[in-house]
């Protein structure tokens, strides 16, 4: 009978070790494979960006465009869900509440964390440290405007008459809060007229059922170009490169500036490695031609910043309109 070699405690030893580690880098592979679950071959499947507000808006126009711009560079499909409501809470909750894989984002918009408190006090609001902001998107600004025929013809106009019916498009959206910093500040006798949206807002304006309205550039530059609408102001930080004869609110002695901004977030807790991938998509995506065009056709600005500027621009403008609310005595909800 042939008999097999003993093997020494030392190669024993060595043995075990080797397998132990072979175990471990296979448990490690699994752990961050295929499934999904962790971030070393991310992205293994589409990414889903989720738009809070209904299809063919502003937000869900750049968010199409972004979706398809970033499957070149990210390697995968670009998926876009809509859920609309309550200015973007809904999306919000249900996205910021998965698991932070990278694989369920949304858009959001400032409103929602700088003006909306402002509106109602809501204990179930989505904080900020409910998320990871991944980058800035874009910056859309306010333009008041006026019929054509309106014996309104400058900002000055305006401010200087004993009382005056202001279009909306709701409670808690920029354009609200614009007009009624800009009318406490000058003491203006004013009322909000509130609409279903930025049209409903325009098609009152047109029809002289309120005297001045704001709506974002994109909303009425056809209008103004048409001779159909006088811009009086505009709620930027410089004066529009699409309307570079408006004068802005703060050269006009009314220091506000109220814009819209948009973002992309992930669920609190993303892994860095994922974050980092998706910015570096992202940044590709969006020097894309047709991404650009997008832009350019809708006279939206680029808001490119990194998810630490975000957050600190959502905190300073929930501030600052938090405290110019207070000072004049505005109350936004109506009540």
């Amino acid at each position: 009978m042939k008999i097999q070699p003993r093997i020494s405690r030392r190669r024993a030893g060595t043995a075990l070790l080797a397998g132990a580690a072979t175990l471990a880098l296979s448990a490690c592979s699994v752990q961050g494979g295929s499934s999904g679950g962790g971030s070393g071959d991310y992205p293994s499947r589409a990414v889903e960006f989720t738009v809070p507000s209904d299809p063919g808006g502003s937000t869900d126009l750049i968010t199409r465009a972004l979706a398809k711009s970033i499957e070149k560079p990210l390697g995968q499909k670009g998926v876009v869900v809509n859920k609309p409501g309550a200015n973007g809470k809904i999306a919000g909750k249900d996205v910021f509440s998965s698991k932070p894989d990278g694989y369920r984002v949304a858009v959001m918009p400032q409103s929602l964390f700088a003006i909306g408190p402002l509106v109602v006090k809501d204990p179930g609001a989505i904080k900020l440290e409910d998320m990871t902001f991944v980058k800035g998107l874009t910056v859309e600004d306010y333009v008041m405007v006026v019929p054509a025929d309106s014996k309104y013809k400058t900002v000055k106009d305006i401010l200087a008459a004993g009382k005056v019916r202001y279009g909306t498009s709701g409670a808690g959206t920029g354009n609200q809060l614009a007009q009624a910093l800009l009318f406490g500040k000058a003491k203006v006798n004013a009322t909000a007229i509130p609409f279903d949206g930025g049209g409903p807002q325009l098609t009152a304006v047109l029809g002289h059922k309120v005297d001045v309205g704001t709506v974002h550039v994109a909303e009425a530059y056809k209008q103004i170009e048409a001779g159909k609408l006088r811009p009086l102001v505009a709620f930027s930080a410089k004066r529009l490169e699409a309307l570079p004869n408006v004068p802005t609110a703060t050269e006009s002695g009314y220091d506000i500036v109220v814009d819209q901004r948009r973002f992309v977030a992930a669920p609190a807790a993303l892994p860095t490695d994922v974050r980092d991938k998706l910015v570096a998509a992202i940044d590709k995506a969006v020097a894309s031609p047709e991404y650009t065009q997008l832009l350019k056709q809708n006279y939206i600005g680029r808001w490119d910043v990194n998810g630490d500027q975000v957050s600190q621009q959502l905190t300073k403008s929930r501030d600052n309109f938090t405290n110019l609310t207070r000072t004049l005595g505005i109350n936004l909800s109506g009540s």
